[in-house]
């Protein structure tokens, strides 16, 4: 009888424990069903699409135009919403922690955040707020800001050739611009000052406005800088464009060279912006969103639209993407540790 029950109480252990198995393979089923159901119809609410600069900026602008296309696209609203401070980091951290389900996204400015961490590296006190590597599940990219070197036109050089020749000539004497300590605009002048073998005087101001406002004043010679803040003032007359800082030439700016035309080849220096969403995103998710991204970027009306603002716009892969963010991270460590460039406290 023992013997009986012993076998009786085994049988329904193992019958019991199938049962469970059962019903939690079930479950799994049924959740991984519904993750399916979700992203086959992503998005269904809406979409955030973080801008980690304030309202009015060339980031948020074109943020706002990437919003306003993608709602289109997606069939729902896409918001822009502004989390700026702490040299674009707080808008990145709130990303990288967000769920990473699709409806949370960063219009990232690549370059900026990329410097960023280039200099805190050098910094072994703050520990970085995020990876770029590690923390985003990269979308596409979607848009490059050139610089452009500028000049006062009371700077005697109407050429960069000129420009190389007159600092050459006058070693720490010229003066150029920045909008602070370890800005894209300072490390852009330290590239220049290397490649061109000249030594400049850095005047770092706190922000691009101040900065251009002496410039225009006659305060200090030059800045090299993106095309959006000074292409107005060049067209004006109020600056001299000498060379823009890209592969091609702006239509906007259509007088003023390249680099290499004007003799300097490969300097090239280029604000470039990324859609990038928190790691763990599914994969289903990133690709619906690069598809409609690239179909985006196609369009002539987009095209056009976004280069009236100083853009070119241009679409990468997930895959090529993220090799962009693995190599400007590399060119900006490396020019940050051989300069011993410091940020502003």
């Amino acid at each position: 009888m023992k013997q009986h029950m012993a076998g009786w109480c085994g049988l329904r252990r193992t019958t019991m424990s199938g049962i469970a198995c059962v019903v939690g393979v079930g479950l799994l089923c049924a959740s991984l069903s519904q993750l399916s159901l979700a992203q086959e119809h992503y998005p269904a609410k809406v979409v955030r699409l973080v801008v980690p600069f304030p309202p009015g900026g060339g980031t948020d602008i074109l943020g706002r135009i990437m919003a306003s296309r993608m709602s289109v696209a997606l069939g729902q609203q896409v918001l822009v919403e502004n989390r700026a401070g702490a040299a674009a980091t707080l808008g990145a951290v709130a990303v990288a922690k967000a769920t990473p389900d699709g409806y949370t996204l960063l219009m990232a400015a690549v370059t900026v955040h990329a410097t960023y961490l280039a200099l805190l590296a050098q910094n072994a006190t703050q520990a970085a707020p995020f990876d770029l590597d590690k923390s985003f599940a990269p979308i596409a990219m979607v848009a490059s800001i050139p610089s452009v070197i500028a000049v006062n036109p009371s700077v005697k050089a109407n050429t960069l050739s000129e420009l190389v020749a007159l600092a050459r000539s006058r070693p720490g004497a010229l003066t150029l611009a920045s909008s602070g300590n370890g800005a894209l605009t300072h490390l852009a002048g330290e590239v220049f000052q290397r490649m061109a073998g000249v030594k400049l005087l850095h005047v770092p101001y706190k922000g691009a406005g101040p900065a251009m406002g002496d410039l225009i004043g006659g305060q200090v010679d030059m800045i090299i800088t993106d095309v959006a803040v000074t292409s107005a003032h060049i067209r004006s007359g109020k600056l001299r464009g000498l060379a823009l800082l890209a592969p091609q030439r702006m239509a906007t700016l259509a007088d003023v060279p390249t680099a290499a035309e004007a003799g300097m080849k490969g300097f090239e220096i280029s604000a470039n912006l990324g859609i990038l969403a928190p790691a763990g995103t599914p994969a289903a998710v990133i690709a619906r969103l690069s598809e409609v991204l690239r179909g985006m970027m196609a369009a002539p009306d987009v095209r056009e639209q976004m280069l009236a603002q100083g853009v070119f716009a241009l679409y990468a892969t997930p895959e090529e993407t993220a090799q962009a963010i693995r190599s400007e991270q590399a060119r900006w460590n490396r020019l940050v540790r051989e300069s011993g460039i410091k940020a502003d406290s």
